[in-house]
């Protein structure tokens, strides 16, 4: 079992040898390793603190994106409601117009049925006193067929003519 036991030349080298690695490691590699890994916890930190602006950006544009649509439904209303206001005025106005239309219809409808009725009337009167005409010629020639009542008939209208006036 000579593997186990110490000799005192062989730990002296390999002392030496371990200082020797220590020494390399500790001037070339550990500068670098140590470097390397405060880098790499820089990188991750600011990982973090960029995940956390992030979150807070993500938190404001939620809100932000709650008040645009908060605003936007506000300015929906407001057009519905104008929108509806408008379409109520339009409708009354047209009622109003059309009620004025209707009016100055029948008024027009009235003077012509009037003007109508004018004319017919005219027109029977005038009908009526060609007939009455008609029948007073044909009853006078028949009462009027002799000199003596032809006389007696002028002198009944002279004396109707003297007493009126």
């Amino acid at each position: 079992m000579e593997l186990f036991k110490l000799e005192f030349g062989l730990v002296f080298w390999m002392f030496v040898a371990f200082l020797c690695l220590y020494f390399i490691l500790a001037k070339w590699a550990w500068p670098f390793i140590i470097k390397s890994m405060e880098e790499r916890a820089d990188l991750i930190d600011k990982g973090v603190a960029y995940a956390q602006e992030a979150k807070s950006q993500l938190d404001n544009a939620k809100a932000e994106a709650d008040k645009l649509v908060a605003e936007a439904r506000s300015q929906q209303a407001d057009i519905l409601r104008d929108a509806n206001k408008m379409r109520n005025q339009i409708i009354s106005d047209a009622r109003g117009e059309a009620t004025v239309e209707a009016k100055k219809v029948a008024e027009a409808a009235q003077l012509s049925i009037e003007q109508a009725r004018k004319e017919s009337e005219k027109q029977l009167r005038q009908e009526v006193s060609e007939i009455a005409l008609q029948i007073a010629e044909k009853v006078l020639r028949s009462n009027v067929s002799n000199d003596k009542a032809q006389q007696e008939l002028v002198e009944k209208y002279l004396n109707e003519v003297e007493t009126k006036n």
